[in-house]
């Protein structure tokens, strides 16, 4: 615990640390599309629940996708023969009412179909006959169109070259009328006024009603489908909600010992987390084990030869009265005190070694109160004033008591020491951050003296007792516990200002901590 001499002349100040965390500067502009597209994807990737969502999602997609198509391609088939089948009963009605006259010439009587589709203009039902030569020749040499049903009107059906064989019927697509897509049958017959010649009969009819089947069955079937998609991820999502639930309840147990409410996880987990469960509670076992054994250790160490060193101090004490050994006793004393300081400091850091442990916390107020008094009781002669106000019973500090007061109060003792009159504390929670800041009213420091003021055993001024060792133990037990300390000129008081940031708990979860021992 040290602090600079006053400095002749106009007193240099620091610079303003660095503002609170609560000091959020506002962004420029918006997120951008693409900032928020890589966002959702590191959420996705790193993300148990939105991979086992993503995974499913899409394997069910291409699973439900390949049904409706093959579903949707097998009602094609069904629908297109049905069709067809229909189509070759009609036929056989054209076939059947086939006549020839006496000369050869073919002719269909009418009212052997009674159908009214055969009668209508391009009502997407026709008939029609060609002659064609012997079976094993092609269709390239056929009379098309001798004969025709009045649906056809001046339109005739040009079916590509075939070669049929008696009796056998073929199936071709083929264009019709008013843009018509038309299945077609033909099939070749002979008759004995043929002369040697076959007649092609043709019956066609317009495929728009397969499509529009077609159409509203695959519509249905993707309406089906969707909802089919939709209840499954929500069956998926339910399924993956509870077989995740343990690893939430597990992350619950952890916040409560990081908040302090626990010191070892709780509760029952199915068999393939508690195995994680006791190792992970063994660890802490172990840790605290480890943690209290050293403390007692470098505590006993210290405690035993801090006895010999008094024993030596008193010694030289007594042969510093003896002129002819002076010389001895003033090194006697000197290494004595340099072994004193070793002694204090390797104390104060074994009672940091717990520094950060879960299951720590500690209220500010009951500290900040504690060290108060104790200060202006040490200064009373002085007159020393502290100022402060009592922060909320929610603000907690997450770490052990013993490390709080031992970070305050040297910190505050340096305040005392160097103030002339005043010492101010402010006490502020950011987040996840506590910021204390303790001011006095005296001389300061040298900004080029602050990085020798945290090295250990340095005192800036000989002149004041003290070890060196307070501001240094204070630095590196914050710096253990994640935190910092940082050193300004007083913006109030004019004199140092130490900032002295510590990790803290949300206030939500501080609540029941406000009679924490």
């Amino acid at each position: 615990m040290f602090q600079s001499t006053p400095v002749p002349g106009r007193q240099k100040r620091l610079k303003e640390v660095t503002p609170l965390p609560s000091e959020i500067i506002p962004l420029k502009g918006e997120v951008s599309n693409r900032g928020l597209f890589l966002m959702k994807l590191r959420l996705v990737r790193e993300s148990i629940r939105w991979r086992l969502i993503f995974a499913t999602a899409c394997t069910m997609f291409i699973a439900l996708f390949l049904t409706g198509w093959v579903l949707q391609r097998l009602f094609h088939d069904h629908v297109t023969q049905q069709f067809a089948q229909a189509l070759e009963i009609r036929l056989d009605q054209v076939t059947a009412g086939l006549e020839t006259d006496a000369d050869g010439t073919p002719r269909i009587d009418p009212d052997q179909l009674t159908d009214p589709l055969w009668q209508q203009p391009y009502s997407g039902l026709y008939w029609q006959v060609d002659r064609i030569k012997p079976a094993d020749q092609t269709t390239n040499d056929a009379q098309i169109g001798l004969l025709r049903s009045r649906s056809l009107w001046d339109v005739t059906l040009a079916l590509s070259p075939d070669v049929l064989a008696d009796g056998r019927t073929h199936q071709h697509m083929i264009p019709g009328p008013n843009h018509q897509t038309l299945m077609a049958l033909e099939r070749a017959v002979d008759t004995d006024e043929s002369d040697g010649n076959q007649w092609r009969l043709i019956v066609a009819a317009n495929m728009a009603s397969v499509d529009q089947a077609v159409a509203g069955f695959s519509g249905l079937l993707a309406l089906s489908l969707g909802i089919l998609f939709a209840l499954l991820m929500l069956a998926a999502i339910l399924q993956i909600h509870v077989g995740l639930a343990p690893l939430h309840r597990l992350r619950v147990a952890l916040r409560q010992i990081r908040h302090g409410k626990a010191q070892q996880l709780s509760g029952h987990y199915p068999q393939e987390v508690q195995p994680l469960v006791d190792d992970f509670n063994q660890v802490l076992n172990r840790n605290t084990e480890i943690v209290s054994r050293s403390r007692s250790q470098a505590g006993n160490l210290a405690h035993a030869i801090k006895t010999p060193l008094t024993v030596l101090q008193q010694a030289g004490e007594l042969a510093l009265q003896a002129p002819e050994t002076q010389e001895l006793a003033k090194l006697l004393l000197e290494q004595v005190e340099i072994a004193g300081r070793q002694v204090n400091w390797h104390l104060a850091r074994s009672r940091a070694v717990a520094a950060g442990v879960p299951g720590h916390v500690t209220p500010l107020a009951p500290v900040l109160a504690s060290l108060t008094r104790a200060m202006k009781m040490v200064y009373a002669e002085r007159g020393i004033e502290i100022d402060w106000e009592p922060p909320p019973p929610t603000t907690v500090f997450a770490g052990e008591i013993q490390d709080l007061q031992e970070m305050l109060g040297n910190l505050l003792d340096n305040a005392c020491k160097w103030a002339k009159s005043r010492v101010a504390i402010e006490t502020a929670c950011q987040l996840t951050e506590l910021v204390i800041d303790i001011g006095d009213d005296g001389s300061g420091i040298l900004p080029e003296a602050v990085d020798s003021a945290l090295l250990r055993g340095v005192r800036l001024d000989e002149s004041t007792p003290g070890s060196g060792l307070g501001l240094s133990i204070a630095a590196e037990l914050a710096t253990l516990y994640r935190g910092k300390l940082e050193f300004s000129s007083s913006p109030t008081l004019g004199g140092l200002q130490a900032r002295l940031i510590l990790p803290t708990v949300p206030a939500g979860s501080a609540r029941s901590f406000e009679h924490h021992p």
